[in-house]
């Protein structure tokens, strides 16, 4: 075992959910060398349910407290954060219970990796009504993290399957506020993020793509002047700070050309212009990425798929492909608190 290898926690999910379930799928696929530097972080009753669901059984050293991890141990390790009994929720249903675990195991985790105990987080999905009803008081988990972390920068969920990104500049806003909220100044720092984001990933000089708002790009200004008035003139000046990036391109060609290969990543002016496209080209395999953050954190973008809790049908690749891509990123943290 490298002692660079990156130690990454695992947080338990909405136990409404199929995360439960996918918790020991997830474990299981790993290879030993990835299983052995893992943190799980849940109740253990939750977990349990879940090996129940699953049929599965996954050996781990149970701890009590946060100052027992040991990164070096050799096993999968069970941070049991008594926060929820799975016999008191209805599964498949939203649960302001099942709310507040998550914010429990999800905010640990969080302080686990600022303090350099992990180096990454990938959490199985959330419920963002459970959370509401537990009182999380901001839009989302992205912005939980952010302010418990400190950011005071620009952050974005990205959204990642196969090789093709797709970055927001607005994200979990009525469309009807889009227009309103769009400024050359907000385009460039989500085109900056996007640049920044893929080269944590890995990616030498990313190739950016930008998508128009109106249909056909607005068709000369025909269809909409934002284009023309506020887009173009974002992507130019992200282009001054030697950024590889192109558009506005109209959104319904546009990931054909990332499908393709012509670009790394796909930048949507709103969230369903991209969460559609992206997720018909490979629903089961994507990962959400909460990039701008000082920690690497990603999800499966599939998210809690209460219609087949407790039907063991969960289709754990991308949580795999989270997992792999959240220690690929983390690398770097990893030598760091080696």
């Amino acid at each position: 075992m490298s002692a660079g290898q990156p130690f990454i926690g695992i947080v338990q999910g909405d136990a409404c959910g199929i995360g439960p379930e996918l918790l020991p799928k997830l474990l299981r696929g790993l290879e030993d060398s990835e299983r052995n530097r893992t943190l799980v972080i849940s109740d253990r009753r939750v977990m349990a349910a879940g090996c129940a669901v699953s049929g599965l059984t996954i050996s781990c050293k149970t701890l009590n407290d946060r100052a027992d991890i040991d990164p070096h141990c050799g096993q999968v390790q069970l941070l049991d954060v008594p926060c929820l009994d799975p016999a008191s929720i209805v599964p498949g249903t939203v649960s302001a219970d099942a709310g507040r675990a998550v914010l429990q195991t999800f905010g640990l985790a969080i302080d686990l990796a600022a303090a350099g105990t992990i180096d990454g987080i990938c959490f199985m999905p959330f419920n963002k009504a459970a959370m509401h009803l537990a009182g999380i008081g901001v839009e989302d988990e992205l912005t939980f993290a952010k302010n418990r972390l400190g950011v005071t920068s620009r952050a974005s969920e990205f959204n990642v399957i196969d090789g093709m990104w797709n970055a927001r500049v607005t994200s979990h806003v009525p469309l009807k506020d889009v227009a309103g909220r769009l400024t050359i100044d907000l385009i460039v720092e989500a085109i900056a993020l996007a640049d920044q984001t893929l080269k944590k990933a890995g990616y030498a000089s990313p190739r950016i793509a930008v998508a128009a708002l109106n249909p056909h790009a607005g068709d000369g200004g025909t269809i909409g002047k934002e284009e023309i008035d506020t887009i173009a003139p974002a992507v130019e000046k992200a282009r001054l700070q030697e950024i590889e990036v192109h558009g506005p391109f109209p959104s319904d060609t546009l990931y054909l050309k990332v499908r393709d290969g012509q670009y790394d990543c796909a930048l949507s002016m709103y969230h369903d212009q991209g969460q559609i496209a992206i997720k018909l080209l490979g629903f089961d395999q994507g990962v959400s990425v909460l990039g701008g953050l000082p920690v690497p954190i990603t999800t499966p973008a599939h998210g809690t798929a209460f219609d087949i809790v407790g039907t063991n049908t969960a289709n754990v690749r991308a949580a795999l492909n989270a997992f792999r891509m959240v220690a690929a990123m983390a690398q770097g943290r990893a030598h760091r608190h080696a």
